[in-house]
């Protein structure tokens, strides 16, 4: 059984920009006890488009899991369901009205085994903590992310590359099915972290500085402090939406920790 519980929450600034096109939501499963789920999107499209595209993945997110059951369902296949349909339901959207939507999707679930899965489509990514430590990120769907593959750019170019906004993969684009990537982490513990953000979040900070925030700081302190220096760092350059939901893993108190092993002896 966990020897921890969870804490998240989400933060959100609109930047600079008219409009917030993110969304972020964290879910329960009614029917599957002890899984939880935080959803990121970051729309893009005139006139409200992306913000609509971006509501989509929640709400399609949320429904799906909902109806989900451990019983008879796989996490991953869920995942590319969710993908599936929002990016059905955005492109017949689009054939209705003049609006060009599209939206990436980062989606986290955390399951009471002691594992983590997570899908992603676009460049909104989700980082793995190990305490204050960082351990991966998801790579995006990018152009730039293509020339850094191909020796083409270095990591460091590619953080401040004129066209890093150009993606190559997102819900409601011209393709038929969109590339969902999938990854999954093992034997959780207390101390590990895990963001989920948009591009208006990570262009400005070190990964170094985004564990050390979450590791220590509530997730409400936490996102108080990032959207906070999101906006110093971010003061001229006509900042994009900045959305985000964070993660952790707390170990329980020592009471809580031998109650759980006292029930569990007398259920032996």
């Amino acid at each position: 059984m966990s020897q921890y519980k969870i804490e998240a929450g989400t933060g959100q600034h609109i930047g600079d920009r008219q409009e917030q096109q993110d969304r972020a939501a964290l879910f329960t499963a009614p029917k599957a006890p002890g899984y939880m789920m935080a959803v990121l999107a970051d729309g893009m499209g005139g006139r409200s488009g992306g913000a609509l595209a971006a509501e989509q993945v929640i709400c399609t997110a949320k429904q799906i899991f909902e109806g989900f059951s451990p019983l008879i369902d796989n996490v991953e296949t869920m995942l590319h369901n969710i993908a599936l349909e929002t990016h059905t339901v955005i492109k017949l959207s689009g054939f209705s009205n003049d609006k060009d939507p599209h939206t990436t999707m980062v989606i986290l679930v955390l399951s009471p085994d002691g594992t983590a899965t997570w899908g992603h489509v676009g460049d909104s990514r989700l980082y793995r903590f190990d305490g204050p430590n960082f351990a991966e990120h998801t790579i995006d769907h990018s152009y730039v992310e293509k020339l850094v593959s191909e020796g083409k750019l270095s990591r460091s170019e590619a953080k401040s590359h004129n066209l890093s906004n150009i993606l190559l993969n997102a819900l409601g684009s011209s393709t038929d099915t969109p590339q969902v990537s999938i990854s999954r982490h093992t034997g959780l513990k207390a101390g590990d972290a895990f963001l989920l953000c948009s591009d208006g979040l990570w262009h400005y900070f070190t990964e170094d500085e985004l564990g050390a925030a979450i590791a220590m700081n509530k997730p409400r302190d936490a996102a108080e402090m990032l959207i906070t220096k999101t906006r110093k760092r971010s003061e001229g350059h006509a900042a994009d939406n900045c959305t985000f939901a964070i993660v952790k893993l707390v170990a329980l108190p020592k009471e809580a920790q031998n109650y759980t092993v006292k029930k569990m002896r007398r259920a032996v």
